[in-house]
């Protein structure tokens, strides 16, 4: 007889100790428990281990890492190159796949990544498997128990959510904490908690209810005032308006106090000021700058139309929904307009889009989807697919973050990890703008665009043109002088520049033939700056940084305009033409999977107007009306993720923290609402009453939440049991930001000149910073140079020239966000240097100089100046004690300084 390979037969008979030990494991497991073990690893093992393991140990046969698949049981009872006890069925603690994933060993420490481990749930799902004998349910007995599950829409692991489809069906049938949902949830105000002001029933129920009875007393009338000026305007009170205000707080009756409150919010509602305050929490959500950012960093000269456009928008007390569908669809709606406007001629209305023949109204839709351009983007450098990728991407997210409260970047590449957002709603929304180009439009200048300073600064930028373009042409024909004598020594006939581009090298004279390096250096600076001064000129132009519809076609950022064949007439020779749009597998342009049309999020449960009973989440896929019909869904009144992240953003900036903790992320990783309540109370009186922000404006202020002090009788306990002030006890005090520290040190000296609207202005930057070398398109840009009259440089700082490569050391030191990237709170960071810059700065140091002027010049008794200095910068009276100081310490340095000889 043959004697078998003796490790043949060692292979058999581990082998066969294993199954048996497999089969005595679930023997003694009762029937009902076995089934509920199978349940849980097609539910839960097996999809855990498909994506944490399966990547790495089998998906690819090309590429296993140690030689160990766990595609199957087979596979893991075999283990690989460094492991024979890779499962050991019905003893984890034995099993090398526990011990991996539980990182006991460091020479066995699975996923390998640290952000990639297993929870510690998780962690002890692998052990109940294993000690269960590890059972193994194959595919068809799997999608059975998915299918089951699929049915119940709660169970104890939690609830599972109707979306379009995962890429896998594990990720389809994932449940979810009901908890981590709540943003998905439509609007279900509740009954006010008792009777008095909605805002304070909620926050007056939750406060008791973790033993604090009592409220916060009411603010200090003088406090009060200057809460009220600078959170609706960002500029301090005048010791006039004190004057007027203070006694009208100052009384102890809830009712009248209320009420005066009331009156001086509708009065400061009024103010042109206001749109401006209000604007720049809007420009920090969206990243306005005036530049384009990356290494080029190009201007874009018409964003200060944009900017102008969402001031109007406050101040007019645009309705919100309208706010929004005019932001990301409003070319649409302008061409729509013209379109009705000129009865469908197809050649008037290409050649109204095509020069810009719209009325006012027109006009200003389409200056409003600048929106669609606000983020940095450059395709320099880049591949224009990828570069058109990038555009898109960066849209798709800025749309989520900015109305939706939702970050998208986390579902391109799969679905995502934490919220119900599949990569194919994605490309569904990446779709909706697949035809959407960027441009440069012309569109009216507006009668309310303010336009000082046109005439002064094109003459200006023409001189700055002529002198680039005359020092160019001066070096180029000194380059062709000597490219003709070049042809001449040769006896051949001379080639101009642009047509010997495409000769060999050996029949054209060098690139810069007849110049130094000197030469070649300016003359490519001179090239730069005759394109640098072209551009700005469009700042005087009617022109509009905007989108339209069409078909892919490059572009450098340098300069975007409609193809010639934008509009229904006979010259648009692509009317026909549709994107293809697609999932790209893992984000890559180079994985495209299966095609997707145009759609919404499906997971709000909120059907596209007009959509087809087999897809209600679908856009319309006609190249006309897909942002449109995206910007309605998104202003629907039923979108609840829309009006909570309006009317949480609105309630952050009253008191300096949102209700919901993350106003850009309402997803499972977000902040949960602290009193989701009065969110949805307020959601609902908002869309009730016509999405109107300055009416939610007064119904949060009129608040005795709004009014109280920031103090509290028992501080020392709300400290310790409430240290973030969830409970909104007491008012949270705030620092000022960058911009309100700047207006109200012009506004405190007299300084500040309150124009509204129109060109960028360049306030003082410190030297060093300003001159500092800035390359563009690998030559130098302009050095910055602050405007030449206190006039212009004194104007709002929201009105300040932002340049995403060059921010002001002043306020960015003062915590102004980079416009790179959606803010959606700012920092508070107190920082060293601040106060440095307090003390020893130019800005600082001249502020001083004008206000003591302007002291000077109202008074010149020394006490009367002083208490006039007091009502300026702190709105009150100096005590005794200080104007007795201020008194000595002023006639002290007058002394001090009589007695220095100075020397200019």
């Amino acid at each position: 007889m043959k004697m078998e390979n003796p490790d043949h037969s060692l292979i058999l008979h581990l082998c066969g100790y294993l199954v048996a030990a497999a089969i005595a494991v679930l023997g003694s497991i009762p029937a009902e428990a076995a089934e509920s073990m199978e349940r849980e690893f097609s539910l839960k093992v097996y999809p855990l281990l498909k994506s944490k393991c399966f990547a790495c140990h089998g998906e690819d046969p090309e590429k296993i890492k140690g030689e160990l698949s766990l595609l199957t049981r087979e596979d893991m009872l075999k283990g690989g190159e460094y492991s024979d006890t890779v499962l050991v069925p019905g003893n984890a603690e034995e099993s090398d796949l526990f011990i991996a994933v539980t990182w006991q060993d460091s020479d066995l420490e699975m996923p390998p990544k640290e952000n990639d481990r297993l929870t510690s749930e998780q962690i002890e799902l692998v052990k109940r498997w294993i000690d269960a004998g590890a059972p193994w349910v194959d595919e068809a007995a799997r999608a059975a128990y998915l299918l089951e599950e699929s049915t119940r829409e709660e169970t104890a692991d939690g609830v599972l959510m109707g979306t379009s489809g995962g890429l896998s069906e594990e990720w389809t049938y994932r449940r979810y904490r009901p908890e981590d949902m709540w943003a998905f949830r439509p609007v279900t105000p509740s009954d006010l908690p008792r009777g008095g002001h909605p805002v304070d029933a909620f926050i007056d129920e939750k406060r008791e209810v973790r033993g604090f009875p009592e409220p916060a007393p009411l603010a200090e009338a003088g406090v009060l005032v200057r809460r009220v000026f600078l959170d609706l305007t960002g500029l301090p009170p005048t010791p006039e308006q004190m004057e007027t205000w203070v006694p009208r707080l100052g009384t102890e009756d809830e009712e009248r106090h209320r009420s005066n409150v009331g009156a001086l919010v509708d009065e400061l509602l009024a103010s042109p000021h206001y749109g401006e305050r209000w604007a720049q929490h809007w420009l920090d959500v969206v990243r306005y700058a005036d530049t384009g950012g990356y290494s080029n960093d190009y201007e874009r000269s018409n964003a200060w139309r944009y900017r102008d456009y969402v001031i109007r928008a406050f101040n007019e007390d645009m309705p919100y929904d309208q706010f929004i569908l005019e932001q990301i669809a409003g070319d649409e709606l302008a061409d729509a307009s013209v379109d009705r406007r000129l009865s469908g001629d197809e050649e008037a209305v290409a050649k109204a889009r095509r020069t810009g023949d719209y009325t006012m109204e027109e006009s200003e839709m389409i200056v409003a989807t600048g929106f669609l351009r606000m983020g940095p983007w450059d395709s320099a450098m880049v591949k224009a697919p990828a570069a058109r990728q990038i555009y898109l991407d960066d849209v798709v997210n800025a749309v989520g973050q900015s109305f939706l409260a939702t970050t998208m970047r986390c579902c391109k590449c799969h679905d995502h990890k934490f919220d119900p957002i599949p990569t194919r709603d994605y490309y569904r929304l990446y779709a909706a703008f697949a035809g959407t180009q960027m441009a440069e439009r012309p569109a009216p200048l507006l009668e309310e665009e303010n336009r000082s300073g046109f005439a002064e600064g094109e003459a200006h930028v023409n001189r700055l043109l002529s002198y680039a373009r005359a020092n160019k042409d001066r070096i180029k024909k000194k380059q062709e002088n000597a490219a003709r004598a070049w042809y001449e020594e040769r006896g051949l006939a001379y080639v101009s520049e642009e047509e010997r581009k495409t000769l060999p090298d050996e029949e054209k004279p060098p690139r810069h033939v007849g110049l130094d390096h000197v030469d070649e250096g300016r003359l490519k600076v001179r090239e730069q700056d005759e394109w640098i001064w072209n551009r700005r000129l469009e700042r005087y132009q009617p022109m509009a940084q905007s989108v339209y519809n069409g078909p892919d076609k490059g572009g450098n950022a340098r300069k975007l305009r409609m193809s010639a064949g934008k509009g229904k007439g006979k010259e648009n020779d692509a009317a026909n033409w549709r994107p293809d749009s697609r999932i790209l597998m893992g984000g890559a342009l180079e994985a495209a999977g299966d095609r997707v049309t145009p759609g919404v999020l499906s997971a709000v449960g909120v059907p596209v107007d007009g959509a087809g009973a087999g897809d209600p989440y679908g856009l319309p896929e006609s190249l006309e009306g897909r942002r449109e019909a995206l910007a309605r869904w998104i202003a629907d009144p039923r979108n609840a993720l829309t009006t909570r992240a309006i009317v949480n953003r609105l309630w952050q900036y009253h008191f300096s923290k949102p209700l919901a903790g993350n106003p850009n992320n309402f997803g499972a990783k977000g902040g949960k609402p602290t009193h989701p309540g009065l969110l949805d109370w307020l959601a609902a009186d908002f869309v009730e009453h016509g999405w109107k922000i300055k009416r939610m404006h007064r119904l949060i202020m009129t608040s005795r939440a709004y009014r109280q002090a920031a103090s509290h009788e028992r501080m020392k306990d709300l400290k310790a049991e409430d240290p973030n002030n969830d409970l909104f006890a007491y008012f949270p005090r705030r620092r000022l930001t960058a911009e309100e520290l700047r207006d109200s040190l012009l506004a405190i000296t007299g300084e500040l000149n309150p124009a509204l609207g129109g060109l960028p202005i360049r306030p003082e930057m410190h030297m060093e910073v300003a001159l500092q070398p800035r390359m563009i398109q690998f030559s130098l840009a302009p050095a910055y140079q602050p405007s030449p009259t206190p006039e212009e440089r004194n104007r709002r700082t929201i009105y300040a020239y932002r340049v995403r490569g060059l921010a002001d050391p002043f306020l960015e030191l003062f915590n102004q966000p980079n416009p790179n990237e959606s803010c959606e709170m700012r920092d508070a960071a107190a920082v060293t240097p601040q106060a440095f810059s307090l003390l020893n700065s130019d800005v600082l140091t001249d502020r001083s100089i004008a206000l003591a002027l302007a002291l000077e010049k109202e008074s010149g008794d020394l006490g009367a100046q002083i208490e006039r200095g007091f009502a300026r910068v702190l709105g009150r009276e100096p005590d005794a004690e200080e104007r007795e100081y201020f008194v000595s310490y002023v006639r002290e340095m007058r002394d001090y300084h009589s007695g220095v000889d100075v020397v200019p």
